[in-house]
């Protein structure tokens, strides 16, 4: 099975960053505007007009180390998993993501990979207070 990975060094600690991958709200500021949470159950990102919704729900949240959502909906996104681990580098943390478990290597697949690269940069930007926005707006892209 293929995974996405990606890497980014982030002038923010830890507790800078943790927030902003492991709940719903978090996901607002840096990925998607559309996002309904259900507390302990997860979140609801909506794509497009929420012609795509994909259900994430909480697999492992270690504050300040690791959060990992597992995919429930979407053609191909479902089964995957959302691993956000962070690793702290002395003035900066080091962000391992990886978007694992796709069945296969498909066109999709690609894409979601060049988005991912897109979305760590507004992550990085998000957790450093340059406060980018979501990608994804209601209704639209953001670029």
């Amino acid at each position: 099975m293929p995974d996405i990975s990606h890497s980014i060094d982030v002038a923010a600690a830890p507790g800078a960053i943790y927030p902003l991958v492991s709940s719903g709200r978090g996901f607002r500021t840096w990925w998607a505007e559309d996002v309904i949470e259900a507390p302990d159950s997860g979140a609801d990102l909506g794509f497009f007009d929420r012609a795509t919704i994909y259900r994430l729900r909480p697999e492992r949240l270690e504050t300040d180390r690791e959060a990992t959502w597992r995919c429930e909906s979407g053609d191909e996104w479902s089964g995957t998993r959302l691993i956000f681990e962070l690793e702290p580098r002395g003035e900066t943390t080091r962000i391992r993501f990886k978007h694992a478990g796709w069945g296969r290597a498909s066109d999709y697949f690609v894409s979601c990979n060049t988005t991912w690269g897109e979305l760590m940069f507004r992550l990085k930007a998000a957790a450093e207070g340059k406060a980018p926005g979501p990608l994804f707006k209601l209704n639209s892209l953001a670029y």
